[in-house]
């Protein structure tokens, strides 16, 4: 993580949720039509659980359920470019488990034109410091096709390893796909935090 105040060094607050590119909001009402523009693109969600196209009436309603669950099963956060805090994507845990410390964990980056950027890494490695750092969580996972390569390779990146696959799982444009199931524990976190760069915490 970031280990100097330079990006807002003169007057901007730090942000709570940081990387070395990018920060992590909470949703705002007003995210809903960026959204909407992200999950109808067939590129992204290709890669995402979302099948059919999503309205704004659709979006409204998810959001005020996030909204209710927000800082208790889940936390939704909007990833946004340190530089100009344009969003570009989301990131955040689901199905979060506090007495045995587990969470699921979510990325996207709906701005094709900034993938392999390491703009999804940054933000990962984020949200990692947030649930080990901030969450006491003991365990950190997510599922990735097996077609999505890009993705697996980033989250390698950010220490999660293979656990499990779960076999013709996912049914994607006329085939079935295996899902893997790929997690990182504490002690792996703590190990790369005190070899890596420093956390924000």
């Amino acid at each position: 993580m970031v280990d100097t105040l330079e990006p807002w060094a003169h007057g901007r607050p730090e942000p709570l949720i940081h990387g070395e590119r990018v920060w992590l909001r909470p949703s705002e009402r007003t995210d809903i039509p960026t959204f909407v523009r992200w999950f109808n693109d067939a590129g992204t969600t290709r890669y995402l659980m979302a099948r059919a196209p999503m309205s704004l009436a659709g979006e409204e309603k998810w959001f005020d359920r996030m909204l209710d669950r927000q800082g208790k099963d889940a936390y939704h956060f909007v990833i946004c470019q340190l530089d100009d805090d344009r969003p570009i994507g989301s990131i955040g845990f689901h199905d979060i488990d506090h007495v045995d410390g587990n969470a699921a964990v979510g990325v996207m980056i709906g701005e094709p034109e900034l993938w392999d950027q390491g703009l999804g890494s940054d933000a990962m490695e984020a949200l990692l410091d947030f649930g080990f750092g901030e969450l006491r969580l003991e365990r950190i996972w997510l599922e990735v096709y097996d077609f999505n390569a890009r993705a697996r390779r980033s989250y390698e990146k950010c220490g999660f390893v293979h656990e499990g696959t779960l076999r013709r799982a996912i049914y994607r444009r006329g085939e079935y796909h295996d899902v893997h199931v790929m997690a990182i524990l504490r002690d792996e976190w703590v190990s790369r935090a005190t070899t890596a760069v420093p956390s924000s915490f």
